[in-house]
């Protein structure tokens, strides 16, 4: 994998786009803060990375919550995707449920320096990272808001 330069001029890693798992339970949702020796390391985020060659949205967003973060995937049901184009750089953010609020696992990958079940209403109080805090409020916070009235 590498970085990219979309027709913005903005950089972005992961020449195919890139893609993450947003999990939401009970008003809740899950965000990984980003250890430090990784780009913008110190933020909170969704885990989520490049998109290998052949692979859909939905499968790199489970493959990365599995390496950066111990998550099992399959415990999840994914609602929707939500995509994100920037010069023709995407981002898909994979949206799924959980019925509780899952004990988190207590090691992770070396990209993740913690990880926390975040109030909904709450997420924009923590330090987030640029893309992520630019998809939450075009759309995913009225999506997990959405969600919470559901369950």
């Amino acid at each position: 994998m590498s970085w990219i330069r979309c027709r913005k001029g903005h950089q972005h890693w992961g020449h195919r786009g890139a893609a993450g798992l947003l999990v939401v339970a009970r008003g809740h949702v899950l965000l990984q803060l980003r250890s430090r020796h990784v780009q913008l390391g110190g933020t909170w985020s969704i885990p989520g990375g490049a998109r290998e060659r052949g692979e859909s949205a939905q499968a790199a967003a489970f493959r990365e919550a599995r390496e950066e973060t111990g998550l099992n995937p399959s415990a999840v049901e994914v609602v929707t995707e939500h995509a994100a184009s920037c010069g023709g750089w995407i981002f898909t953010t994979v949206v799924a449920t959980v019925p509780t609020l899952e004990p988190l696992p207590r090691s992770y990958g070396e990209e993740t320096a913690a990880l926390r079940w975040v109030a909904a209403d709450d997420v924009e109080t923590y330090p987030l990272h640029p893309g992520f805090a630019a998809s939450w409020h075009a759309g995913l916070a009225d999506l997990a808001e959405g969600l919470e009235e559901k369950s």
